[in-house]
């Protein structure tokens, strides 16, 4: 896995860190060498397909699957490492499950009540009524599972979690069988009470748009690896290789020329890459790549000398995605705000707006 310098830390800053991990079986390894950190009140996300070992790895660091082999630490302890493995039960980690797992047997509060078996039973009642406060469910602690909609036994779910006041709190796909307006909302407001409660936190998904609305850092699992662990920003506009960039986010990659230190010439013109990008260094003069276009760096331009054609259109309400043949047969897409409505077949003028120019290996 490659890290960015902004991203690593000396070990006195991390809250929590994962070195070396191995997940699987004895007779399939899921994910191999996986190390990442999150300082204390970040929110850190895997993002990966589905079967590619992200839940395992986030059951093997609650402690509910034994690792092959690394070492977890948390909060000036190591939880997993040679010769010492800590129980689930004691290593202070909430989780979250994507089927919410409430006792349905239980009222909301009493759910809440549940993992609060240290506190006297005022305490414990006082302690779960301020969390389904928090969780904006107040006025619903008598109100049993069955009587409560996806997204509240989802914020019970999440306050029953927080109860106990954790020093890491685990999320398994929480959202996922939300719908995506409420899934959007309710992610958004998780975040918020992590931050304003100071909680660190580790989610996996495999939708981008919960990871970017969610999290600070974001590790890309593929191919039984953690190829990438940066912040949203840096996993976007900078992805490391060409599968991180097709799993994270929309485009398309053309190929160029390197025809002089840090400029690639491509069908749409000569591009800087940029001194800030990070495999810049590993190209030379005459090299054949592939270069990342984004939807964002296309923009519709009605003065534009520069012209393309409507192959596709995928309407989204405020905007088009338009795929646009260009010159050489090669196709973009362009993000077009949805009051520029053009038809397939038509040309449209466009120009470039790119910030970050990103180029791979033509392979």
């Amino acid at each position: 896995m490659i890290h960015s310098e902004h991203v690593l830390a000396s070990k006195a800053k991390n809250y929590f860190s994962v070195e070396q991990l191995s997940v699987g079986y004895e007779s399939r390894i899921l994910l191999a060498d996986v190390n990442f950190h999150l300082s204390k009140g970040s929110i850190g996300c895997l993002l990966g397909p589905s079967g590619c070992g992200k839940s395992t790895l986030l059951r093997a660091i609650a402690g509910f699957e034994q690792s092959l082999q690394g070492r977890i630490y948390l909060d000036d302890n190591w939880l997993n490492r040679p010769g010492r493995t800590v129980a689930a039960e004691h290593r202070n980690i909430g989780m979250v499950f994507q089927d919410y797992s409430l006792f349905p047997h239980l009222s909301a509060l009493e759910n809440v009540r549940f993992g609060l078996y240290g506190l006297s039973r005022p305490n414990a009642i006082a302690k779960a009524r301020h969390w389904l406060g928090q969780v904006g469910l107040a006025n619903k602690e008598k109100a049993m599972p069955h009587e409560l909609s996806g997204g509240e036994q989802q914020r019970v779910a999440l306050a029953r979690a927080l109860a106990p006041e954790p020093e890491l709190v685990l999320l398994d796909e929480p959202f996922s069988s939300l719908d995506l307006e409420f899934r959007e909302k309710l992610s958004r407001e998780v975040r918020e009470l992590f931050k304003a409660s100071n909680t660190t936190a580790l989610m996996v998904t495999h939708d981008q748009h919960e990871a970017f609305a969610m999290a600070d850092y974001i590790g890309v699992i593929n191919n039984n690896r953690l190829e990438q662990w940066d912040d949203a920003y840096h996993v976007y506009h900078q992805p490391v290789n060409q599968s991180v960039a097709d799993f994270v986010g929309q485009g398309v990659f053309l190929k160029g020329e390197i025809v002089a230190d840090n400029a690639v010439k491509t069908a749409l013109g000569e591009l800087s890459i940029g001194d800030d990008y990070l495999q810049a260094s590993v190209f030379s003069v005459g090299d054949i790549v592939q270069v990342l276009m984004r939807p964002d760096d296309i923009i519709h331009d009605d003065a534009s000398a520069m012209q393309a054609r409507v192959v596709a259109r995928y309407f989204r309400g405020a905007d088009f995605i338009y795929t646009l043949a260009i010159s050489g047969g090669e196709e973009v897409l362009a993000l077009v705000p949805s009051h520029h409505d053009h038809a397939i077949g038509e040309n449209i003028g466009i120009c470039l707006e790119i910030d970050h120019v990103v180029v791979f290996p033509n392979v």
